[in-house]
């Protein structure tokens, strides 16, 4: 103990003496636009600050996400920051220049600085430090900068099942409060579509027009809410649909088909067949054509990679070992005890944990409350204290067979 107490503190000074390079690295990277998934200048530019800092290999997968590996231990610890962010909106309502950002009271307000590139830097420099104090013996490192608003899940997916690269555990620097989360609620993306027959609006009789079953099956969904399935841990499953498409050959006409999309926000146990049978209770649910989509959506580099719009839900209970074991590391590097939580919204753990069963946790800088919107912010001292947190838990993961 006593020896792993002077091990942290070596990290700690490391840290220390890096934090204003770790900080000023974050406001470079929310400088530049990485929206709708276009992540290539600023993963060239993480890239690039990874070969500086001497990691044993830097590249670029297919898909274009961004790749750092220190170590060539047995045991694999692949910390997962997403480099993307949602657009800028409205420019009238930021108060700033969100992409220059502002520094005020050591906050830095700027897009994406919480959701989510405040995580890249500690993660970064987490992993140098490690290489660059011996510490890798038994663990392989990664740092994974990726694209996860584009469809999250994907680039994990892709990074094992195409890279062929499988972690044995994986951090999430999702915004986390710098609390412990280990679950969330995932979803699955459904189309309903209803059929008609088209006629000319002056002669309505003529015609079958899909917008009156849909109607009466929107109307169902909203009394489907408040009878969904819950969690004592992930919270109730929503449903909400998010978009109504009309196929018509004219304003003037009885429309040929309509399309309602369904955001169906799910708990551990449900499924496609599940939440499609729910779908089949609703008024006119049995005519109803329901169907999961595909994404299928060319990356920048031009990678496809096609996965169904199904994203499961995920939780380690709270004894699972890689939990124990950050709250050790956290309690040791911060001298109190860390709050364990969940997110609200979806991450890339719906493929690690969800999909894949790689165990995962989230830490991160930052309140997911500010993600996407004009407030979009994160302390600096977190950002930098998050190093501490990233390097000393792949230390103790060292040697770990510990696999539930």
């Amino acid at each position: 103990m006593e020896q792993d107490q002077r091990v942290l503190a070596d990290i700690g000074a490391e840290v220390d003496r890096s934090g204003q390079e770790i900080a000023e690295f974050l406001h470079d990277l929310v400088r530049i636009p990485s929206y709708d998934s276009q992540i290539g200048e600023v993963g060239g530019a993480i890239a690039e600050r990874m070969r500086e800092l001497d990691f044993d290999e830097v590249r670029f997968d297919d898909m274009g996400n961004v790749l750092g590996r220190v170590g060539t231990g047995p045991i694999t610890v692949l910390l997962d920051s997403h480099i993307d962010t949602v657009g800028l909106g409205d420019l009238s309502q930021w108060g700033w220049d969100p992409l220059q950002g502002k520094i005020e009271d050591g906050v830095l307000f700027a897009r994406g600085a919480c959701d989510e590139k405040g995580s890249t830097p500690p993660m970064v420099y987490a992993a140098a430090i490690l290489k660059r104090l011996g510490l890798l013996e038994g663990i392989t490192v990664y740092y994974f900068g990726n694209m996860e608003e584009w469809c999250d899940g994907i680039a994990p997916h892709a990074l094992v099942e195409h890279e062929g690269i499988r972690p044995d555990f994986v951090v999430i620097g999702e915004p986390t409060k710098m609390g412990i989360y280990r679950g969330h609620r995932g979803r699955i993306e459904l189309t309903a579509t209803f059929r008609g027959r088209s006629s000319h609006a002056a002669m309505p009789q003529l015609g079958v027009n899909p917008l009156y079953p849909a109607a009466r099956f929107l109307e169902g969904m909203e009394d489907l809410g408040g009878r969904l399935p819950s969690d004592p841990f992930l919270g109730q499953g929503t449903v909400v649909p998010s978009s109504v498409r009309v196929i018509t050959p004219s304003l003037n006409a009885v429309p040929d088909e309509c399309e309602i999309y369904i955001d169906r926000r799910v708990i551990v146990g449900d499924t496609p067949e599940s939440v499609t049978a729910e779908l089949r209770t609703l008024p006119e649910g049995q005519e109803a054509e329901i169907e999961v989509p595909t994404w299928n959506e060319p990356s920048y580099t031009g990678f496809v990679f096609p996965v169904p719009k199904i994203f499961p839900a995920w939780s380690l209970p709270e004894s699972h070992p890689l939990v124990q074991r950050a709250v050790d590391v956290y309690r040791t590097v911060f001298r109190e005890q860390p709050r364990i939580g969940k997110w609200d919204f979806s991450t890339n753990g719906i493929y690690w944990a969800g999909k894949a069963g790689i165990p995962a946790i989230g830490f991160g800088p930052g309140d997911e409350r500010f993600a996407h919107t004009t407030l979009d912010q994160v302390p600096l001292q977190d950002v930098v204290d998050s190093t501490r947190f990233y390097a000393g838990l792949a230390l103790s993961l060292a040697g770990s067979q510990t696999r539930e």
